[in-house]
């Protein structure tokens, strides 16, 4: 029994992942993720990958909105701050642990999506995308008001918010512990967050949305309620927005306004681009693609290769690295304007050669056999 039921597993793993180049990549790409603490990375490169595993969240749910029904949104930091000061005014006024205060905030942020989904989804093209960036620009401005300052803490915001893992040993010199954790936690997030994302853009509703994406009017004309459809996209968006803003803030442990700021709603649309919109991987691997970028190529490894080459940096360097940033991420949209990932599937893509059936197993001969029965 044991024997038979490898046997249907090594047979459905090779039709349905070894057999397509594309998905067998990901798969590989998630065992490099899953070994990677075994490298024994310091816990500053190993927090990189943590925020880009946060960023990834945060980009893919941006992706399901704009990628999969067109509605351009250019303040989706709104979700990411909702979800941020909603788990940190809970701890802070009812002193509720993190588990439950992040369930708390996922429902204030759908709702908070479907309020502002109607008046944000009767505007579109550019008007929307100038509604959107209002939003967290108002709150952010808000947060700061003087007789909302013992509230809110005003720029400093709230601090002190509690740790995940808080009950692991002390970090040591050779292993942190509670880093670890917060890796596989972020790791396991994003990998749920991207299989519902997944799950639903393969679905009917996703047909539904790429439809509205294709043609509005012919949606409407063949009896599509898109208000409805629309509004549904923006609440899945904004949920998986906030959940990134929930697990960001108890990662830094503080809740502060740059959580509504125009860099935050800026970043999942160089990402997505980055990456390969309307794609859902295109979004995780344009993450990762933006955190080497500032944070290790441009922050660590070049002020070393200028320290070894005896090279002084210019006390300006702060803007010229985002200068230099800039440029790299122009160049990368116009040498793959559909994205990094979009561009390194379509190759693969173009290498598969699918295997004969009878070479696949057993177990997927008779379902084909079934099929063209049927």
């Amino acid at each position: 029994m044991v024997r038979r039921y490898l046997r249907t597993c090594y047979s459905s793993f090779t039709a349905h992942v070894f057999d397509i180049p594309p998905r067998f990549m990901v798969f590989l790409f998630l065992i490099v993720l899953l070994l990677l603490p075994m490298a024994e990375l310091s816990p500053y490169y190993l927090s990189i990958i943590i925020q880009a595993n946060v960023l990834a969240i945060f980009a893919v749910s941006w992706d399901l909105l704009v990628g999969r029904t067109g509605q351009i949104s250019l303040g989706h930091a709104i979700f990411f701050g909702i979800g941020s000061y909603a788990t940190a005014l809970l701890f802070k006024y009812y002193g509720l642990p993190v588990w439950i205060t992040i369930p708390i905030a996922l429902l204030i942020g759908s709702l908070a999506a479907f309020l502002l989904g109607f008046p944000c989804l009767r505007v579109k093209g550019p008007y929307l995308a100038l509604v959107t960036m209002a939003f967290p620009l108002i709150i952010g401005t808000i947060l700061k008001w003087s007789p909302l300052i013992p509230i809110f803490g005003g720029e400093f915001g709230i601090r002190g918010l509690p740790a995940f893992f808080s009950f692991l040993p002390d970090p040591t010199p050779q292993v942190n512990y509670q880093r670890i954790a917060e890796y596989y936690l972020t790791l396991f997030l994003l990998f749920v967050s991207s299989v519902i994302i997944y799950k639903i853009a393969k679905s009917k509703t996703g047909i539904v949305l790429v439809s509205i994406l294709d043609d509005e009017l012919a949606s409407k004309a063949c009896g599509i309620n898109v208000t409805k459809y629309k509004l549904m996209a923006f609440m899945i968006s904004g949920l998986f927005g906030t959940l990134a803003g929930c697990v960001q803030t108890h990662l830094l442990h503080v809740a502060n306004p740059p959580n509504f700021g125009l860099t935050l709603s800026f970043a999942p649309v160089i990402i997505t681009f980055l990456g390969g919109i309307g794609t859902i991987y295109g979004p995780i691997v344009g993450a990762f693609i933006y955190l080497i970028l500032d944070k290790y190529l441009l922050t660590d490894l070049l002020p070393k290769l200028c320290e070894y080459f005896n090279v002084t940096l210019p006390d300006e360097f702060e803007y010229a690295k985002l200068l230099i940033f800039t440029l790299i991420v122009i160049i990368l949209v116009i040498k793959w304007p559909r994205g990094v990932a979009k561009f390194a599937t379509d190759k693969l893509e173009d290498l598969e050669e699918a295997r004969d059936l009878d070479e696949r197993g057993p177990r997927i001969w008779k379902r084909y056999k079934r099929k063209e029965k049927n």
